[in-house]
């Protein structure tokens, strides 16, 4: 199953917490189109910041639970919180919470090996999550 295809099962699915985690996850992939450093500077910045193992767990297509404070810890220093809540209408006490669901699938989808997957697939997501209603 693609990432869009998981966003879609969990806007689909009933309940406010899965609606918000697919708001989240569009928001998040549409911040870091525009982050500088994109999903390359998303990984050295986890890294830096403490998450190394978390990282390199999500890479290898494990789901290695990440805490709120842990995703605050290693996305803090980027600005992605603040610009997903901004992107969302949501507070980034509710976008980091919806982080610690998400990252682990955002990672596993964009990485290959570790690094940085494929950049046409990023941006045709990013383009594609552009039109969602």
């Amino acid at each position: 199953m693609g990432i869009l295809d998981s966003l879609q099962s969990m806007a689909g699915q009933a309940g406010a917490a899965q609606g918000e985690h697919a708001k989240v996850a569009g928001g998040f992939v549409e911040a870091l189109s525009t982050h500088p450093g994109g999903i390359t500077g998303l990984l050295e910045s986890l890294k830096a910041n403490g998450l190394a193992d978390h990282v390199n767990s999500w890479v290898q297509g494990q789901s290695q639970p990440a805490t709120p404070e842990q995703v605050q810890q290693g996305l803090g220093p980027t600005g992605l919180i603040e610009q997903t809540a901004q992107k969302t209408g949501l507070s980034s006490s509710m976008v980091t919470s919806a982080l610690a669901f998400i990252l682990p699938m955002v990672i596993q989808h964009f990485t290959n090996n570790g690094q940085a997957a494929n950049s046409g697939a990023f941006s045709s997501l990013t383009q594609l999550l552009g039109k969602r209603p």
